[in-house]
C-alpha cells in the first residue's frame, strides 16, 4: 500500500507541475496521439527476477511545443512574422499510461492524453485583430498489445518488439471556442488543437535495440496509426475565406506516423543506470491515408529532427527526457490542394506552422 501511495503522490505532483507550465505546437503534429515510449526489455531491468517478470508500470509523460514558423513545402514564409500575421500554437500534452507486463514476452499498455491548447491568430477573428482560441480535455485513448520476438533470457545483445492496437475516439473532435468578429462566434477550433480526430485507428509499432559493443547500443521505434474514416463532420469554415476552399469545409481524419533511430551510451552504477542517447526522429501526417479516402481538410507534412535524450533508472523509478530539434520541415501538398490546382491551372499549396523544437519528459513507476 505504501508503494501505491507513493506512486499516486508522485503522479499528482507531476501533473500539477506540468499544468503550471502551460503552452505549445503547431499545425502539422502528432499532437498527443503518438506512440508510447519504448517498452523496457525485461532482462535489462534489474528489478525483475527471472521467472517473475510480471509487473505493472505507470507512466506520466509530458510534451510541449510552440509553433509559429510557417512553411509551404520546405520554404519558410518569413514574411508572415514580418507582417505579424503568423498563426501561433501552444500545446501541452500530459500522457498517462498503465502497462501490464504478463511475462517476459507479453505486455499490454492502456493510455490517454490530456491536452491544453492555445491558438493565436488574426484570420480566424476577422483579420484585423489578434485573438486566442482554446481547447483542453482528454484526447483519444490507445490500447496496444506488445510481444518481444526473441526470448529476453537469451537475447541480451538485441531484440525486436512488435505492437498492435487500437486508437479510440474518446477525445472531442468538435471542440468549440469563442471567435471574435465572425459569425457564428462560437465555432469549432482549428484542426491542430482539436482534442481528437473522430476515428477508430489501427496502431502498429516496431521497437528494437542492438548491442554495439562496450557501453554502446542502438535503438529504433517505428509507429504508424491508420485512420480508415474519411471525414468527421466537423466544420472548418474555410469556405468562408474563399469559395475555392469549399472542398476544405469539413475536417479530414488523417493517419499519423513516427520513426526514431539512434545510439545509446549507458553508465551503470550499483543501483542505477544513466543512458545518454542521440538519434534522428521523423513524425508527421501523410498526404493520403493507408486505408480509405483522404478527403476534407488536413495539413499533411513532416518534421525531421535530431533528438538528444537522457534516461535515468533507479530501482523501480525511471526518469526520461528528450528535446527534438527540427532540421527539416515540409508542409506537403494535400489532396484538396491538388484538386484546387487542377481547377485553377496553377500550383496550389497551403502553409502550416511548425515548431523549432519540442520538450518531452516523464517518469514511470514499477509496482
Amino acid at each position: 500500500m505504501k508503494l501505491i501511495y507513493k506512486v499516486l503522490a508522485g503522479t499528482i505532483i507531476f501533473i500539477i507541475f506540468n499544468n503550471v507550465t502551460a503552452n505549445a505546437q503547431g499545425c502539422v503534429a502528432i499532437s498527443g496521439k503518438g506512440a508510447f515510449t519504448v517498452m523496457e526489455h525485461p532482462m535489462l531491468d534489474s528489478s525483475i527476477t527471472p521467472g517473475k517478470e510480471s509487473s505493472w508500470v505507470f507512466t506520466s509523460a509530458y510534451r510541449y511545443f510552440h509553433s509559429y514558423k510557417h512553411f509551404k513545402g520546405t520554404e519558410e514564409q518569413k514574411q508572415r512574422q514580418t507582417l505579424h500575421n503568423e498563426v501561433v500554437n501552444f500545446q501541452n500534452t500530459i500522457d498517462l499510461s498503465l502497462t501490464r507486463n504478463f511475462n517476459r514476452f507479453w505486455s499490454v499498455t492502456v493510455g490517454i492524453p490530456y491536452l491544453i491548447n492555445i491558438r493565436s491568430s488574426l484570420y480566424e477573428h476577422g483579420g484585423k485583430e489578434r485573438h486566442r482560441s482554446y481547447s483542453h480535455g482528454f484526447g483519444d485513448a490507445r490500447v496496444v498489445a506488445y510481444r518481444w520476438l526473441f526470448d529476453p533470457r537469451t537475447s541480451h545483445n538485441g531484440n525486436l518488439q512488435v505492437g498492435l492496437g487500437i486508437k479510440l475516439p474518446t477525445g472531442d473532435y468538435n471542440y468549440h471556442s469563442y471567435f471574435y468578429n465572425v459569425t457564428p462566434s462560437n465555432r469549432p477550433v482549428d484542426q491542430s488543437i482539436q482534442l481528437g480526430d473522430g476515428g477508430v485507428g489501427a496502431i502498429a509499432e516496431l521497437n528494437g535495440f542492438l548491442h554495439l559493443g562496450g557501453r554502446f547500443s542502438g535503438y529504433t521505434n517505428l509507429y504508424y496509426m491508420a485512420n480508415p474514416r474519411n471525414t468527421n463532420g466537423t466544420r472548418t469554415y474555410r469556405e468562408t475565406l474563399s469559395p475555392l476552399l469549399a472542398n476544405e469545409s469539413i475536417m479530414s481524419v488523417p493517419d499519423q506516423y513516427l520513426a526514431r533511430l539512434g545510439v545509446n551510451y549507458t553508465f551503470n552504477g550499483s543501483f542505477s543506470a544513466l543512458t545518454a542517447s542521440v538519434g534522428g526522429r521523423m513524425e508527421g501526417i501523410p498526404v493520403r491515408d493507408l486505408i480509405g479516402k483522404s478527403d476534407g481538410f488536413r495539413r499533411p507534412g513532416y518534421i525531421i529532427s535530431v533528438e538528444p535524450s537522457l534516461n535515468y533508472s533507479l530501482k523501480r523509478v525511471n526518469l526520461f527526457a528528450s528535446v527534438p530539434v527540427a532540421l527539416k520541415r515540409n508542409r506537403q501538398q494535400s489532396v484538396t490542394d491538388k484538386e484546387n490546382s487542377a481547377k485553377t491551372g496553377t500550383y496550389v499549396i497551403g502553409d502550416a506552422a511548425f515548431a523549432d523544437y519540442s520538450i518531452n519528459f516523464g517518469v514511470s513507476f514499477k509496482f
